[in-house]
This record gives structure tokens, sequence and C-alpha cells, in this order.
């Protein structure tokens, strides 16, 4: 079968054993690869009733058929299981090198499942598994994990991809992340919450021999120069500047979440940008497997309190989170904060959502220096916020603890007023790092969503690109709805594929480079049904899971009616019924209840979850 390796491979903790499955042809035609296989087992395989932390819950870790494939940028993963955030399905995508090298060593993906009684990590080398005693990992941070697991394999940087979770992984923080190679994350939904319920510190893939074959290769080398070619330019700023490149655009425009959507205005935008970032510090290139954007960096700061620190660049949403959001205009103690949540396997957005809405609490009084244990929360304060991030990630006293559910549940434990401060949606994630009230597309896609994060959407919606109608207004509430509920499933068919979407942003160009990889000689009309298919059995999934329609709505603050800005007056909140009965209505659900219906389920081949929700 072209684009894969053919085997996916099966590990139960609880037993301490692995053994591979085939991955036939018709599987992989109705589920492609990365968020899909991951949506097929957790449908199959999660008894309702189960909690996240129990041993029945699965994680999938998948490549797709663009991973280790030849095509520029094929090294990610797509992670899958059900989170603590929301109790429902969390998906996320992570670049790097596992994509590729986990193919390389004879695997689609891996499925974990059951609970090791000690913590362990698994090794694939070969079309084998093994799983080795990581007790020596315990506590250990991201960074130091990876180093030490290099060294016990004897193996130098690039011969291995390692994944894995920092001490907030393991003390069950409610949003850590899955983090590999040197910075890259799969956080959304606490996916690194579940693996440490599993007691897997990480899963290592060795580089192996490329062994995935290609139904045209000459086809995808010119495919390869097409993508690099318009990818450049679709990109624009990040393709020289990093994701921060819109840093200032975005400020100009109200999309940068400040102090906790408490303020407008941010002094020196300028100074927290990505061209700053490269026109200043000290820069190298660190390109993912295959990767010819080269938008990630390692940088070394060249002025300021934290001159010499060596961290990752950070992407924009990680500025936001440890710049605007929590009041902080020191670039230096920006990259010093990404790199302490990093290595402690946080997830960004989330942690930001936490610690500005702590920082707010502290502010107003509601939270004092003996709540939050003798540490100083002003706004600003980058050393308070460090100190905080590691109470959080080890859960340590009544902050660490309190903070560590994630912002929603702390928020309501507190009450009262500072209840109403917080940014989170109602079924308990958090959104990206971004004020949403400017991002209509964004704000709605992140409250119906089922898969924990953005479903939908990817920096907007963009129809256009599809031969689909434009949005036109994006403050319609009838235009907004209508365009995510009609671009519904090519982002889900992208999160499929093990590549990186910097490297081919453009739909056709993404389907030209997937049909020569894999024979199969998809439309676009294709594509849209395997990915809805994903989002429908995802719906199914959530209701067998107890999700509520009445938590599809934004926080009281994150729905609230900006005051300044370009979307100063626009309220979201207005008609967000009708919203949700359009968007239900042209998704195939049953337009009062959001389920979806049985014409809906037997048009994308689902029929077997016919009554069973």
């Amino acid at each position: 079968m072209y684009g894969y390796a053919g085997k996916i491979l099966r590990v139960d903790l609880s037993k301490g054993r692995s053994w591979s499955e085939d991955l036939d042809e018709a599987t992989a035609k109705k589920w492609v690869g990365g968020s899909g296989l991951g949506t097929k087992y957790i449908v199959e395989e999660i008894p309702v009733g189960t909690k996240w932390s129990d041993p029945e819950n699965r994680l999938i870790i998948a490549s797709g058929p663009l991973g280790g494939s030849g095509a520029i940028g094929g090294g990610s993963i797509n992670v899958t299981g059900m989170g603590p955030m929301t109790g429902m399905a969390g998906i996320s995508q992570a670049n790097g090198f596992m994509g590729a090298y986990m193919k390389f060593s004879g695997f689609d993906g891996i499925v974990l499942q059951g609970a090791s009684p000690k913590l362990v990590y698994i090794v694939m080398k070969d079309g084998r598994a093994e799983i080795k005693d990581a007790a020596h990992l315990t506590g250990k941070t991201v960074e130091e994990t990876e180093n030490v697991i290099r060294k016990d394999l004897g193996v130098k940087e690039k011969a291995v991809s390692v994944f894995g979770i920092g001490p907030a992984g393991e003390n069950l923080v409610h949003f850590a992340s899955i983090m590999g190679d040197r910075g890259h994350a799969a956080g959304h939904n606490g996916l690194g919450a579940i693996m440490g319920s599993k007691k897997c510190k990480a899963i290592v893939a060795f580089k192996g021999k490329p062994n995935v074959k290609t139904f045209d290769s000459e086809a995808l080398k010119a495919i390869n120069r097409e993508m690099i070619t318009t990818s450049a330019e679709f990109i624009g700023a990040i393709h020289e500047w990093g994701t921060a490149g819109n840093f200032e655009k975005l400020y100009e425009i109200g999309q940068l979440p400040i102090k906790n959507y408490t303020e407008s205005t941010y002094a020196n935008p300028e100074k927290m940008s990505g061209q700053y970032m490269r026109a200043t510090y000290k820069i190298k290139s660190k390109p993912c497997y295959k990767c010819k954007i080269a938008h990630v960096k390692e940088v070394t700061v060249t002025e300021g309190p934290y001159k010499g620190l060596v961290g990752e660049e950070p992407e924009y949403e990680q500025i936001a989170a440890w710049g605007p959001q929590i009041g902080n205009h020191e670039l230096g103690a920006t990259v010093m904060l990404v790199k302490e949540v990093d290595g402690l396997g946080l997830e960004c957005n989330e942690a930001g959502w936490v610690v500005g809405w702590a920082m707010e609490c502290f502010e107003k009084g509601v939270l004092t220096l003996e709540d939050t244990d003798g540490i100083d929360l002003s706004w600003g304060n980058v050393e308070g916020a460090r100190a905080l991030l590691n109470k959080i990630a080890r859960r340590e006293g009544k902050i660490g603890n309190l903070l560590g559910d994630g912002v929603r549940r702390a928020a309501k434990k507190i009450g009262g007023e500072a209840a109403g401060w917080a940014v989170y949606t109602e079924k308990g994630a958090t959104p990206r790092g971004h004020d949403h009230r400017a991002r209509w597309t964004e704000l709605f896609d992140t409250c119906v969503t089922n898969t924990g994060t953005v479903e939908a959407t990817w920096g907007g919606v963009d129809p256009e690109m599809v031969d689909m109608e434009p949005i036109k207004d994006l403050f319609s509430h009838e235009e907004v709805s209508t365009g995510n509920a009609e671009f519904s499933g090519f982002r889900q068919f992208e999160d499929c594929l093990g590549y990186c979407k910097f490297c081919s942003p453009y739909p056709k160009i993404t389907l030209k480079a997937f049909n020569a990889i894999t024979g199969w000689n998809l439309t676009l009309d294709d594509v849209f049904c395997i990915g809805r298919r994903i989002n429908q059995a995802l719906r199914v999934f959530s209701f067998r899971h107890g999700l509520d329609i009445a938590t599809e709505r934004p926080s009281k603050r994150y729905g609230s009616v900006p005051e300044a800005g370009l979307s100063a007056g626009k309220d979201i909140m207005a008609k967000w019924d009708e919203m949700l009965e359009n968007y239900y209505t042209r998704m195939g659900w049953d337009p009062k209840t959001g389920r979806p219906l049985d014409e809906t389920l037997k048009k994308y081949d689902l029929s077997e979850l016919i009554g069973t929700f």
C-alpha cells in the first residue's frame, strides 16, 4: 500500500506487552491516518462511562501517508485520546521527526492502552517495540528526559525522535502537554495527562531506513517544488520572521489578548515581534524533518536581564501568553518562560490563561500572598509567573493544586466575581492565544468543536481555497456559522496526513501530493467526505461521554463585548442560539439537540453508530 508502513503498534501497559496489527487498505481509505485513525480507535474501543484517567482510555499517536514519504514537512504526528479538560476527545498535532521515524521503525501509529504499575518508556525500532524502565526519569523535565534517553540508547541527536511528558504530565495536571524533538508540542485537552495516567514517560522511534513507497515519485518531486514556492508566498511574514511576524498586525486589529482581556492597549508591541527578535537575537535554524520553510529557530537572548539564555524561538501563541496576556514587555523574559513551560510539559495557551486569570485575581485582592504561597503575582512579574508554573506542574501547595485543574475549574471553585473573569469554553477547554472577540470564526469553532481545540478553522476559514464562497462579513452571525459548517472537514483531513500545514497551506496542492503518494486519485469532494466522517464520529463520541449542548458557549469574559479596537461593540452573544441552530442544521444534526441525524451518519458511512449514543 503506497504511503503506509501497513502496521499499527499496540501496547498494553497494564500487561507489559506489545504486538502489531495490520493496517488494511479499506481502513486506510476510510480513516486515512492521524486524527482519522485516532478517531476510529477511541470510538471503537473506549467504553461509555470511561473517565480520562481510566486504563480503558486510549492514547493514539499516528502519522499519515505524507509522513516519511518524501513530501516536504512529512514528520508530523497527530495525538488523540479522551482528555481531562472536557472529558471528551482531545486531538492535537506536533511537528518534528516522529511522524517519519515512526514509519521508518515500521509503524503508521501506536495505540497505548492500560496503565503501567511503574514509569516506563517505549522504544520502536525495526518493526518491534520494547518497554523499558523509566524510574530514573521520574520528575525530569522534557529536555532532561530527551537527553537521558539518548544517553541510555547510546545515540546521537537525530538518530531517534523522542516525545514525552514533564512533571506536569506525571502529576496529572489537566493541561499537560506531550513534548518532543526539542520543543514541539501536542498539548490541547491534556494529552500529556493521559500519558501520565498510563505511567508512560516517553515514546522513542529510531530513524531507520526510509521504507514508504510512493505511487509517483517523479510527480511528488515537482509538487514539492510547487509547495515550497507557494508556501513561501502564502505565509509571507511567517517565512521570514516566524509566526510572531504578525504580532504587530494582530495588535492593530485587536486580536492580542492583553491582561486577560481587561485592556486594549499594549506599549511598544514592535519589541515583542518576530522582526525585532530575529534582528536583535542570535538565531540558529532548527528545521523539522524535510522542511524547506525552516521557520523553527533556536534563539540566544542578547540583551536585558536574561542575556545569554538559549531557548527555542517562541511561536506567536507563546509570545501572546507570556507577553501581553500577563502584562510582560520583556522579550527575553518571554523566551525564559517559554523554555520553562516546555520543560515542565504544560500546554502554553491554557497555562497563559491560568496565570493571567490568577494575576487579575491577585491585582483585585481575590488571591492574596497567603493564597499564592508567598508568590507575588503582580502583572508583568515574570519570576512570579515562573514560580507559579513550577508549583502548578508539580501540584505543590494549595495554589498549585487549584490551578492544576485548569482555569475553568479554578474559577468555579473560587466563585464570586472572579468566576466571571476567566477565559474558557463552558466545555472546559480554552482558546488559542488571541482575543477571539475580534475573530468570530475561531471563537465559535472553539466552543462547538469536538476535538478540544479548533476543528474547522486554522487562523480563519478559507472557503475560497476550495471554490466556496468566502465569508464577506466576519462579524455576521449567519455568515460565520454558515462558513464554519461548510468548510468543516478539510482541516480534519489535513490532520490525517502527517505533514506540517506551513509546508503546504493550499488544499488543492496538498491533495495533489496526497494522490501522487497514494495513487488514490481523490477529489476535493472525497476529501471533505473523509474529514466530515471524522467530525461526525467525534460528535457521536462526545454525546456518548456526556456532552451537554448547553456548554457549547463561551465563558462570560470570553464572549464579552470589546470596548475598543476594530471589534468594539461587536456582540457575538447577541445571536448565539441562532448561530448554533444554523450550524447544527448545516452539519446534518438535529437543530435543537445538536445530535447527528441517522441519514447524516449513513451519508458518511457510519451506519454502525446509529443508536449508539
